[in-house]
């Protein structure tokens, strides 16, 4: 059943998506172009997903009601349908970004979590944030209201770009914030009562691409650019070549990566029981 709040008025391009509007469209810290070029295919998401199978495989199997906030032009929707024969609801404040929703069968609908609608209080099981934390100034806040859509006994699986040291100028086109260390992570996420259960660093071999890019970029002075040189891979025989690096590598592995995926609960559920073990690769 979909969330009984009464939407806001508006029009969206229903030979597109359905999106239901239980906010105002609204700015976000997110540049544009980068949803023109991120793409299924892209050996990133491709990697993404296949971390995420590994650390939380039988938590998307198992969740009777799963959300992604920040949701965005839908990759991540579109995969555990794929993958896992479900829905993913979809909330976001993009509505250029909810019109190119790439799923198929997932809800839309354009939301401020900060309303905490009252239909959608502790709703889902599982909620992702997939690389939205990054682009928010005030964490507390906002994960805060998150948490008021998460049942009791639901989980929290994030991902975020690690290693402050990588931040550059594509960082701050593409509206990220800060990057981040199981540490950095870990604080902000005790701090609102949320205890950590399994992580993982990921992208290790692709650790000096990014040093790379830090350095090609610093050249480019607009923002579409800077984007397109620190994410388009440019060809299909690049794309091949760098989905087969990136998979050189264990998992969960604690050394470093480019990025970061954790699962976190709530502090007094996750001490109930110690971290599960995953298999490496």
């Amino acid at each position: 059943m979909p969330p009984t709040a009464t939407p806001v008025t508006a029009t969206p391009d229903k030979s597109i998506h359905t999106i239901e509007y239980l906010s105002p469209p609204a700015p976000v810290s997110m540049g544009q172009h980068w949803f023109e070029i991120a793409s299924l295919d892209h050996f990133w998401f491709r990697r993404r997903l296949a971390v995420l199978q590994r650390l939380a495989d039988h938590r998307i199997s198992s969740a009777c009601e799963v959300a992604e906030f920040g949701c965005g032009h839908g990759l991540l929707q579109r995969q555990v349908e794929d993958v896992y024969d479900r829905p993913v609801w979809g909330f976001d404040l993009n509505e250029g970004a909810l019109r190119q929703n790439a799923s198929r069968r997932s809800q839309l609908y354009c939301y401020d979590v900060f309303q905490r609608d009252g239909a959608l209080r502790k709703r889902f099981d599982l909620i992702f944030l997939f690389d939205v934390l990054e682009h928010i100034s005030d964490e507390s806040s906002f994960l805060q209201a998150v948490l008021f859509h998460l049942a009791s006994g639901g989980s929290l699986l994030i991902n975020v770009p690690a290693g402050q040291w990588a931040f550059s100028s594509y960082d701050d086109a593409v509206g990220h914030v800060r990057r981040y260390s199981i540490g950095t992570l870990q604080k902000v996420m005790a701090a609102n009562g949320l205890g950590l259960r399994e992580w993982s660093y990921w992208g290790l071999p692709l650790v000096p691409s990014l040093m790379i890019r830090k350095i090609w970029v610093m050249a480019k002075h607009d923002q579409e650019k800077t984007i397109t040189a620190g994410f388009d891979a440019r060809s299909n025989v690049v794309n091949r070549m760098m989905a087969f690096l990136s998979r050189l590598e264990w998992l969960p592995q604690k050394f470093l990566g480019t990025s970061l995926m954790a699962i976190f609960e709530r502090a007094n559920q996750a001490a109930l029981g110690s971290p599960g073990k995953i298999s490496g690769v």
